[in-house]
């Protein structure tokens, strides 16, 4: 039986031994149709991944660019959400335009420095290259230098947010990879997470039969996994 103590054992399991194919794969088995973020929201780089608990972040456009609310300062409460990152956690923001980068190389310096695991935006990053220096995770819907400042701001923090059909609670488990960034529920994460690491083994089961001659029939009328 899969067991852990804490966050950090979790995913270090999840980063070892899980995908985001099988976690949506048990998702949708126990009705859960709807978690995984639009297929646009990309990892920066192939092999990143990125594993932890939701800090979520609504953004939105300024009513006319460049005149932001007298009563909030530059990029709204961007400064305050960045800080209260703690560790283990993924900077998730959404609720903005297109139009602009909502993630920079000095945000996300920031983010590593709090012990945060990556940053997923439903929007453009920029500073390509110095976020890949940082070998810092993050996931976006492209490359793109327009800056936020005169164009958006924070609104809110560590509220419920939407990344299109998802709907994101602070404290959720968000799993990216290469073929997608997958959001788990709190409430059903330790069911999730035992089903989907059965499942992975039983994969690496059926793999290895299937390279030893077994049909694709037998093998899932043998393992029911395919």
């Amino acid at each position: 039986m899969l067991t852990w103590k804490n966050d950090d054992e979790l995913f270090a399991i999840m980063r070892r031994d899980l995908y985001s194919a099988v976690i949506g794969d048990i998702l949708d088995q126990m009705g859960r149709y709807h978690q995984f973020l639009p297929m646009e929201i990309q990892p920066i780089r192939e092999d990143m991944v990125v594993c932890g608990r939701a800090m979520t972040v609504l953004e939105e456009d300024l009513p006319q660019i460049g005149e932001p609310v007298p009563s909030e300062p530059t990029f709204g409460y961007m400064l305050d959400a960045l800080d209260g990152l703690q560790k283990n956690e993924v900077y998730i923001c959404s609720g903005s335009s297109p139009d602009y980068a909502v993630v920079g190389e000095l945000m996300c310096t920031r983010m590593q420095a709090c012990g945060a695991v990556g940053t997923v935006m439903n929007g453009p990053h920029r500073d390509t290259r110095g976020i890949l220096e940082l070998d810092f995770p993050c996931f976006s819907r492209g490359r793109y230098a327009q800056d936020q400042a005169p164009r958006g701001r924070v609104t809110a923090w560590r509220v419920p947010i939407d990344v299109g059909d998802v709907h994101v609670c602070p404290g959720d488990i968000v799993f990216g990879d290469l073929d997608g960034v997958v959001v788990i529920p709190r409430e059903v994460e330790a069911e999730v997470i035992s089903r989907a690491w059965e499942k992975a083994t039983g994969e690496k089961t059926v793999g290895k039969a299937i390279r030893a001659g077994m049909s694709a029939a037998d093998a899932f009328k043998k393992y029911g996994i395919l």
